[in-house]
């Protein structure tokens, strides 16, 4: 039995990455997964027929988390076929960046629209079917800047804190319902992007960690399990930061 068995997580943006390693985490525990993208491509495919090959459920969702309309029929889609929604990940996210003298309007909205309204999206959708459950667990993919500020991230750090008081706002009207929401924090995250940064870029990175390493996408996926699951039956409207300590 894993710590997951039985239930279903709905994971938005997870066809790579992040996300993607969540799937597979939650899945090895034992979750039926559905998850979204914009469109489910070869690799949406791959991820689907990967997790599927570890004796769950899966399937991928085309769809852009942005819009309203769109979430709220996957979520529909996804109660019928999978018969509950247990853990919702809010992990739907891009970047935009530019300093805030510069940035246009078209990218503080494309920000502000795919990184923080597809949250209240899929959480607006949600809530009505683990309200009747009396159970679920919402978790927002935030960002240590989203807590401490970027310069030239003025759109991105504006999305990822208003992840953060998305979730703490949620767990306080929807505890007495049963429901927990968090959000995870990641620091700096070895990923295909990062890893096309210099090797001088990532070794000052490096300097300013106190565990002298970026993070892994495993050790995102470990702590949303944690958060997906029993172990955490008794945390809710927090902000865990997986950093490495680069920012206490």
């Amino acid at each position: 039995m894993g710590l997951l068995t039985g239930k279903t997580a709905l994971i938005t943006g997870a066809a790579r990455g992040i996300g993607k390693a969540i799937a597979i985490k939650f899945a090895s525990e034992g979750a039926n997964i559905a998850f979204t993208d914009l469109v489910i491509d070869e690799n949406g495919k791959a991820t689907e027929a990967e997790i599927s090959a570890l004796g769950v459920k899966c399937k991928g969702y085309a769809s852009n988390a942005a819009d309203f309309a769109e979430s709220e029929e996957v979520v529909k889609q996804v109660k019928e076929e999978f018969g509950s929604i247990d853990v919702l990940v809010n992990n739907a996210g891009i970047t935009k960046d530019g300093l805030m003298l510069r940035m246009t309007e078209a990218q503080w909205d494309a920000v502000i629209g795919v990184n923080l309204k597809s949250a209240f999206n899929f959480i607006h959708a949600c809530i009505p079917v683990m309200m009747r459950q009396r159970s679920g667990s919402i978790i927002n993919m935030a960002s240590v800047v989203g807590v401490h500020g970027n310069a030239g991230q003025a759109n991105y750090a504006a999305s990822k804190a208003g992840m953060i008081a998305l979730a703490k706002s949620v767990a306080q009207e929807m505890g007495p319902k049963g429901l927990r929401a968090n959000a995870i924090a990641p620091g700096f995250i070895d990923t295909a992007m990062t890893q096309q940064l210099s090797d001088e870029i990532r070794k000052e990175w490096a300097s300013k960690i106190p565990l002298r390493r970026g993070g892994t996408t495993e050790d995102i996926a470990n702590t949303a399990l944690y958060l997906a699951s029993d172990l955490s039956s008794y945390v809710s409207g927090q902000v865990i930061q997986v950093d490495g300590g680069m920012n206490m």
